[in-house]
């Protein structure tokens, strides 16, 4: 049998107690926290399992983070995304996956890994693209901006590192430029971010906390993760919702943006699109 096929074969073994693997989320306590120690759990078709992480997944609109990975031996493998794992029914699992800049897009994600050197068990430092991530955190925020600005049910959302946008269930016209003074206002009024959550129960009894149409907040662990935007004391609540999501600390990090346009995708929707102004892109 060949080192290869050796390999193979335990990573089936650890592939069998894949489903059970759980990867510690940092980034849900911390969103500035660029890098962190780990340990390889699994390596699988779907990428690269860690105990730990401050990766996120692709989820809730926002793209999966990219970064790198560096090894015990001083090598960094590139990530260029992150996914939720799957099991073989197709069902999320509370793996993280961290998919590797592969050098044959079309060969197997396990076999490039295998002939790494990569091993179960290693110890790695993982690292995001911060500036990346920054831009996602700055444009996830902005999103609850329009949410304030534009109350009505949100029935799609895609949030990218060069922009976003937020498709609303209504049918009366928008206006651009109001948007993006709304949106200045608000980024200019300082007002903190909060991370806190709910029980299940206290979402039952306030369903219209849940902004979207298409994605409901995962249940099962007795609190559900929220996200509050002013309202500290006696300062006035601009928004709160559920959001799994990574946001910044203040409006005032947001920087300048502004609504680039607003389309018409259906008879009940309308689509707000978000990008950074000139020289606010690096902020």
């Amino acid at each position: 049998m060949t080192r290869l096929a050796d390999q193979r074969q335990a990573v089936r073994l650890v592939a069998a107690k894949y489903d059970q693997t759980m990867t510690q989320a940092l980034f849900r306590e911390d969103a500035y926290l660029a890098e962190c120690s780990a340990t390889v759990t699994a390596l699988t078709e779907q990428g690269i399992v860690l105990d730990r992480t401050v990766f996120y997944p692709l989820g809730g609109g926002q793209a999966g983070d990219a970064g790198v990975l560096v090894l015990a031996d001083g090598r960094e493998m590139a990530v260029a995304d992150t996914r939720k794992g799957k099991n073989a029914e197709g069902h999320f699992t509370a793996a993280i996956c961290h998919l590797p800049e592969l050098q044959d897009p079309a060969a197997s994600v396990l076999n490039q890994l295998l002939r790494s050197g990569l091993q179960v068990g290693d110890r790695v430092t993982a690292r995001i693209d911060w500036a990346r991530r920054h831009r996602l955190m700055r444009f996830h925020t902005t999103t609850h901006l329009l949410c304030h600005l534009v109350p009505q049910l949100v029935n799609g959302c895609s949030i990218t590192p060069d922009y976003a946008r937020l498709d609303f269930n209504m049918t009366d016209p928008l206006d651009k430029n109001a948007l993006t003074a709304g949106i200045a206002r608000l980024v200019a009024a300082t007002h903190p971010i909060a991370v806190s959550s709910i029980t299940d129960e206290e979402l039952d009894a306030n369903p219209a906390l849940v902004k979207s149409m298409s994605v409901q907040p995962p249940r099962g662990s007795g609190q559900i993760r929220t996200i509050r935007i002013g309202g500290m004391g006696a300062e006035q609540l601009i928004d709160f919702q559920p959001c799994g999501g990574t946001h910044v600390a203040n409006t005032a990090e947001i920087g300048a943006v502004s609504v680039t346009r607003i389309e018409k995708k259906s008879a009940s929707t309308r689509r707000v699109v978000l990008g950074f102004a000139p020289g606010s892109l690096t902020q």
